[in-house]
């Protein structure tokens, strides 16, 4: 349901909320080894990032990437609609051109209460909430480093 570039820019939001802060800043290359994401892909998420003010950055010496407090308070549904848009969950599961409540496809009546319910969790879900619960369940956003 959603794409690698919207997967990636959530989970790169999400090492620097946990990673970084405004005296503490993380370069491109950083981020990418550790999430095990493309450079030249994950820098044009980043500058995308940034452009919609989901990120912050600094140039020059001791410049790089980092959350302030309003970036934070962004939500995944707005990272999600900077990168894909909301096509993705308006489109019919089984890709008809019209499906909704009056005309629904066979999957309509078990995908439509999934996709509304995670639509409001991805709305009222900021990164700040998602990093604690990342730090407090030790939920993982690499398998870098982790032993099977």
């Amino acid at each position: 349901m959603l794409s690698n570039a919207a997967k990636y820019a959530i989970r790169a939001m999400l090492y620097l909320a946990i990673n970084s802060n405004q005296t503490s800043k993380i370069g491109a290359k950083e981020i990418a080894e550790a999430l095990e994401v493309p450079l030249p892909f994950l820098a044009q998420l980043l500058r995308n990032l940034t452009a919609h003010e989901l990120i912050s950055s600094a140039k020059g010496p001791g410049g790089g990437f980092y959350l302030n407090e309003e970036n934070l308070k962004k939500t995944i549904w707005e990272v999600m609609v900077s990168i894909d848009g909301t096509a993705k969950f308006d489109e019919c599961f089984l890709g008809l051109a019209k499906c909704n409540d009056e005309n629904p496809c066979p999957a309509h009546v078990i995908v439509a209460p999934f996709k509304e319910r995670m639509l409001k969790d991805f709305m009222k879900k900021d990164i700040q909430k998602l990093a604690l619960e990342i730090r407090s369940n030790r939920t993982v956003i690499s398998l870098k480093n982790l032993e099977f």
